[in-house]
């Protein structure tokens, strides 16, 4: 059932990893740890399809939200080639963005969920192959709020503005999922992509398993209340943005209408959970190999700057941080050993991050859809597995307690 490898000290990892099959109901799923630049945990095992295949060791698999992460280091990789700056307005890159009261909207402000654009026109997947198009949409949208005043999660819109924004400052003007290949990808040697392309089968795709809009809907013990209520509200803000700008009707049909072949860096992100350990290992131990500048680090890791309105989400309702594309910890949301670290949940259970603290970079991504917003019990025992790994190792050791198997307990 389980495959793969851990190095000395984090035998715990593969433990719970087996747990998550014995006890939590796993399908199919893989995690992956990169510390100080070495692979030290790598992990797949179960069945990637419901004809009971098992998830090889090149399976790939669809992150959802964990892609905004990867999206936000390559936007982070523009800003240390200087192709923009945080504090600047969108429109002095893009100037047809200035639209409806946009003006004066930072990359900041807008990376950070704060643009008040959560909402857009919904696109089939002509339309969004279609770049141009999906440009002129985005540039009419009108802000929901004050721009700077609340943030909101931008679950879907987020990416396509980023990919516009670094189409307008790139001198190939190239879309974010090709630069990501090109600046991200080529020089990590990841197999992740935004945008599955057409030479790699699906076959290769875990299958998404067990989503259903009735359960989601009464998900109030495992949901941020406030966004189950305000998705069985069809004209709140809330439900608007989370029924999504694609034209499909679950999250499972990304692929079963063809939304995985073209880009949208916001949810549609495929490939090896080791390679997004890869990525955020790069970043948590500076980001030499991707050439990325001290200032681009210190803009990552340094603590989110909370709108005015504070940390309460007026779109999932709860108190969370969001900085430059990245999640970052909270008391909601807690990873990390301090607010240095930086990451992206993925819907369904997914999460990825970096420590810098311990220059770690972790990734898990199951194949059972999980109706949790974070902190999905078989990814959060992995997470608290690995923390409690490098603290052995290091000698600081904390003994496991009963609480750690508790529902929402955190001890990061």
């Amino acid at each position: 059932m389980v495959h793969g490898s851990v190095d000395p000290g984090f035998e715990e990892v593969r433990e719970e990893f087996t747990r998550n099959f014995a006890d939590r109901g796993e399908l199919g799923a893989a995690c992956a740890v990169y510390q100080r630049g070495r692979k030290v945990v790598d992990l797949w095992g179960g069945s990637r399809n419901a004809a009971g295949e098992p998830w090889e060791e090149d399976t790939l698999v669809l992150v959802y939200s964990v892609t905004k992460g990867l999206s936000a280091m390559a936007m982070a990789v523009a800003h240390s080639q200087g192709l923009l700056e945080y504090e600047r307005t969108v429109a002095s890159y893009w100037p047809e963005f200035a639209q409806n009261g946009k003006q004066d909207i930072t990359v900041r402000q807008l990376l950070s969920h704060q643009a008040g654009l959560p909402v857009s026109q919904r696109f089939d997947a002509a339309q969004l192959a279609d770049p141009d198009f999906v440009a002129q949409a985005l540039a009419q949208q009108r802000p929901a709020w004050k721009p700077g005043a609340y943030h909101g999660y931008h679950a879907f819109s987020l990416g396509l503005y980023e990919s516009e924004l670094l189409r307008r400052v790139d001198p190939q003007h190239r879309t974010l999922g090709r630069f990501f290949q090109d600046e991200v990808a080529a020089p990590l040697g990841l197999e992740f992509y935004i945008g599955l392309p057409t030479e790699i089968p699906t076959s290769r795709v875990a299958e998404i398993q067990s989503f259903s809009m009735l359960r989601l809907l009464t998900a109030m013990n495992t949901m941020p209340k406030g966004l189950v209520l305000g998705m069985m509200w069809p004209g709140s803000l809330t439900a608007q943005t989370f029924r999504g700008n694609l034209k499909v009707s679950s999250p499972t049909e990304f692929i079963t209408k063809g939304y995985h072949r073209i880009e949208h860096p916001s949810v549609n992100g495929i490939g090896l959970v080791r390679s997004i350990a890869k990525a955020y290992g790069v970043f948590a131990t500076g980001g030499q190999e991707l050439k990325i500048r001290p200032e681009t680090l210190d803009a990552v890791t340094a603590p989110a700057a909370p709108p005015s309105a504070g940390l309460r989400d007026r779109i999932i309702h709860i108190d969370i941080s969001y900085s430059i594309g990245f999640a970052k910890p909270t008391k909601v949301l807690r990873f990390g050993s301090s607010e240095r670290a930086f990451g992206f949940p993925g819907s369904g259970g997914a999460f990825a991050y970096a420590d810098p603290d311990l220059e770690l970079g972790y990734a898990y991504a199951p194949n059972r859809f999980a109706y949790r917003f974070f902190d999905d019990p078989r990814e959060k025992a992995l997470r608290d597995a690995v923390h409690r790994s490098v603290s052995r190792i290091s000698g600081q050791v904390r003994p496991r307690t009963a609480r750690d198997d508790a529902p929402g307990y955190q001890s990061h």
